[in-house]
């Protein structure tokens, strides 16, 4: 059995593309395709295939994360190609490596999220941030299916920092936009409850609804900060290419006479 890793994208309107949605479109795809799938057992057999940490309906995102089982082996990027021609536009099969590690959840475990806050001034964003990251705790509410549930938005928050809109993203009237990392915690902390979280610490409510895009979803570095790319060691777990003949004629060619 083959185990292949998919990045997939949310993009444009079909950000409000609910989990199920995306899974029914995705097994489409799947026959479409012709892929070659494992099945569970059981009466109701269905394929093989693994979700990681989706993003919340209504956010975009760049870093989704799948696993899916085959019981022929396939190229990994002809597959991705095959997939990505039977998929929607804006539903985008990115990146595909060959599973050559264990634990690709377990490398899942932080998010860097763009909020773009129109209508808010850049300088009352700055300040909201700057109260933000200053304080120890910072508790929202969010309702569960239990009620109201509080708990700490700050401690799960990396970083967080307000950019302006680059040139080539002109907007109509003031606009912030928040870059943020955050680690996946229990209860897991969204971008929308440190938008919750500066509104608490300085009374910042943006007019319109954020537009929230995941830019990368990974390991989180505590020395840089940074998060990596999960794929990253299934690739560099991938034997070498073997030495072309012309390239192993030309390394055991015996030397010419010298000039």
């Amino acid at each position: 059995m083959q185990r292949i890793r998919l990045r997939y994208t949310k993009r444009g309107r079909l950000r409000f593309t609910s989990h199920r949605d995306f899974q029914r479109a995705f097994e489409r795809a799947l026959r479409r395709a012709e892929v070659p799938m494992a099945y569970s057992a059981g009466f109701t057999p269905h394929p093989k295939v693994s979700y990681a940490n989706a993003a919340p309906t209504g956010t975009g995102s760049e870093a989704e994360f799948l696993e899916i089982a085959l019981t022929e082996a396939r190229d990994p990027e002809k597959l991705r190609l095959l997939l990505d021609e039977s998929m929607p536009v804006g539903l985008d099969i990115v990146d595909a490596v060959e599973a050559r590690t264990s634990g690709l959840a377990d490398r899942l475990t932080a998010s860097v999220w763009e909020m773009t806050l129109n209508g808010v001034e850049f300088e009352d964003a700055e300040k909201a941030v700057a109260a933000f990251n200053a304080a120890e705790t910072v508790e929202v509410q969010r309702r569960a299916k239990n009620g109201l549930r509080t708990f700490d938005a700050r401690s799960a928050v990396a970083e967080l920092e307000v950019v302006r809109p680059q040139p080539d993203r002109p907007v109509d009237g003031p606009c912030a936009i928040l870059r943020l990392v955050v680690r996946h915690v229990t209860p897991a902390v969204r971008p929308d409850d440190v938008l919750s979280g500066l509104t608490v610490v300085a009374d910042l409510a943006p007019p319109v609804p954020a537009a929230v895009t995941r830019l990368a979803q990974g390991l989180f570095d505590e020395e840089s900060g940074t998060v990596t790319d999960p794929l990253a060691p299934d690739r560099e777990a991938a034997p070498a290419a073997p030495p072309t003949a012309a390239g192993t004629a030309a390394a055991t060619a015996p030397d010419g006479p010298a000039a």
